[in-house]
Parts: structure tokens; C-alpha cells; sequence
């Protein structure tokens, strides 16, 4: 679920990529260069779908997003496994006889 949701979640961004990208800006932007698109759809209905594709987009982006951060998979099995790996670090750092030391001479003890 979360692979699905992250594909769709690069097919908007590059979608609305494109979309931002054809608008008419101060510049002209690229839709100027279409202008048999202006033609056939009248400026004004081809910038009010473009407004309205983006805004659609940008929503789209953000639950995706929202949704995808919910889905992140919760990989409990990780836990379980480094905590395996704690318990055998410790078991090897440990001594496997629980004999005790040989004891050292007190340090209070009168040297001969």
C-alpha cells in the first residue's frame, strides 16, 4: 500500500509540475506558445482549468502525502530482531561460567 501510494504521490508532483509549468505568467509561460489551444477554448476557460487543475493537483498532493505518512509500514519485527541482537552482544560479552574469579590478595594485607 505504501509503494502504491508513494508512485502516486510522483505521478501528481510531476503532473502538477507540468500544469504550473504550461500557465500563463507575467512572462507569457509556455501557453503562449499555443495558440491554437487559445483559440479553440478561449483564454479565459483555458486559465480557469489550468487554476482549477492545479489547485486539484496541490489537494491531491497533500492527502497523498497525509496518507502516506499513515501508511509508513511499522516494521515490529525490527524491534524484535535488534533486541535478539542486544540480548547476544551481551551473552558474548558476559563470561559463560558463572564460577566466580580467583580472588586477588587484599590490598590491606601486610606484604611479606
Amino acid at each position: 500500500m505504501y509503494t502504491v501510494i508513494v508512485i502516486l504521490i510522483l505521478v501528481v508532483s510531476v503532473l502538477l509540475g507540468l500544469v504550473v509549468l504550461v500557465q500563463n505568467s507575467k512572462g507569457g509561460g509556455l501557453i503562449s506558445n499555443f495558440g491554437s489551444a487559445n483559440q479553440m477554448m478561449g483564454v479565459r476557460q483555458t486559465t480557469d482549468f489550468l487554476e482549477k487543475a492545479t489547485w486539484t493537483m496541490a489537494i491531491i498532493l497533500v492527502v497523498l502525502c497525509l496518507m502516506s505518512s499513515m501508511s509508513i509500514p511499522k516494521n515490529r519485527m525490527a524491534g524484535e530482531v535488534q533486541d535478539s541482537q542486544m540480548r547476544e552482544q551481551i551473552e558474548l560479552a558476559t563470561p559463560a561460567s558463572t564460577a566466580p574469579a580467583a580472588e586477588a590478595p587484599a590490598a590491606d594485607a601486610p606484604a611479606e
